[in-house]
């Protein structure tokens, strides 16, 4: 047989720049990882107890609809429970969505820095992708609404948005569905929803309950389950219906069902979190934000810092590097080449990292 004749891959799959995950130190090294937006306190004890019980039982398929972790979602977050649909990870639903609703010849409409597995979702499917140029790394609701043609069947909104750290209010997350044809999905993807204390902000749970073109997309990837990889979507019963046929019978893993069961009730835990990503958030934009370095305002688990330009971006990075503090560089990603994102984390690692860029503007 021809070494020229093989499978060949859908019409576009080759175009698509894969995801590039935030680097990790080496095995066995004491770096400290600030490049994925984990949590800085771990899981919820709760959670590891939970996660470690279900070891007992590992030989067991998982319950297909995760009726547990549902269960507690809507205890918690007071959401019909048959609403909810949860995945392995929030990518895993983000997916599904794209799958469902986007084909060839459709189009999907995002601002320019919004997550960039937005774009690799969009193209598997078979649409294109329409990037929206921002206001200040902040989404521009008019731009957005300008940018929808008849082709347009999704409109994807990180809300706060990664790696910006920006958000947009209910009033103009509302003003944006109102702009919208119902024929066309909102996706409000709120994955860092938990971190958020800006008293205009809202979860669009609310904004699903009342119309049936909007799905808000969770996960637990911050709250400390990262590494079992549990997301959660709330959406019309209609949407759900649909995703319900499509997604794989047993999506979400056992152990990650029940830690996230115990993660969702754990509330105390959660509020903690919240506080030390608070303080630490606030602090290190104070701290940094100056004539030299720009500090956008964040209401995630990380902040976006700009820097005058690729070279002291560059020039940073390694510093930080160098004394095993590990960021993000987000210009292969992004494109925002002079900017790096770090993760909030412990005490000890923000201060070593605002002595670091603080020493690093002196000299250069």
């Amino acid at each position: 047989m021809s070494d020229d004749i093989r499978p060949i891959p859908q019409p576009g799959i080759l175009d698509i720049a894969a995801y590039l995950p935030g680097k990790s130190g080496a095995a066995g090294s004491n770096a400290v990882k600030l490049s994925a937006n984990e949590s800085p306190l771990g899981a919820s004890p709760k959670a590891i107890a939970a996660f470690r019980s279900a070891a007992e039982h590992l030989e067991i398929y998982p319950e297909g609809s995760s009726k547990v972790l549902r269960t507690a979602l809507a205890e918690v977050h007071g959401v019909d429970a048959e609403r909810i649909v949860c995945g392995n990870g929030s990518d895993d639903l983000l997916h599904l969505i794209a799958q469902c609703y986007l084909g060839e010849g459709d189009e999907a409409v995002m601002n320019r820095y919004g997550f960039s597995v937005y774009p690799i979702i969009t193209k598997a499917a078979g649409a294109d992708i329409v990037m929206v140029d921002e206001t200040d790394y902040t989404a521009d609701v008019g731009a957005l609404l300008d940018a929808v043609t008849p082709k347009t069947k999704i409109v994807w909104l990180a809300n706060p948005n990664n790696p910006t750290g920006t958000y947009l209010s209910d009033e103009a997350v509302r003003r944006l569905h109102a702009g919208l044809r119902p024929d066309i999905l909102l996706v409000i993807d709120n994955a860092y929803a938990e971190y958020v204390t800006a008293d205009d902000f809202a979860v669009g749970q609310a904004l699903v309950a009342e119309a049936s073109n909007v799905v808000m997309v969770r996960t637990f990837s911050k709250m400390g389950l990262a590494a079992s990889r549990i997301g959660w979507l709330v959406g019309s019963p209609e949407l759900v219906d649909v995703l319900n046929r499509v997604r794989g019978p047993f999506n979400v893993n056992l152990p990650g069902q029940l830690a996230a069961a115990a993660a969702t009730r754990d509330t105390e835990f959660t509020a903690r979190l919240r506080a030390h990503n608070a303080q630490w958030r606030d602090w290190i934009t104070q701290e940094l934000d100056s004539n030299h370095i720009h500090v956008v305002p964040s209401q995630g688990n990380f902040v976006m810092v700009l820097f005058p330009d690729a070279e002291h971006a560059k020039l940073a990075f390694d510093a930080l590097m160098e004394r095993g503090l590990i960021v993000r560089e987000i210009g292969p990603s992004y494109g925002i080449t002079h900017g790096l994102r770090i993760s909030i984390g412990s005490e000890q690692a923000m201060v070593g990292v605002v002595g670091i860029l603080k020493a690093l503007v002196k000299i250069s």
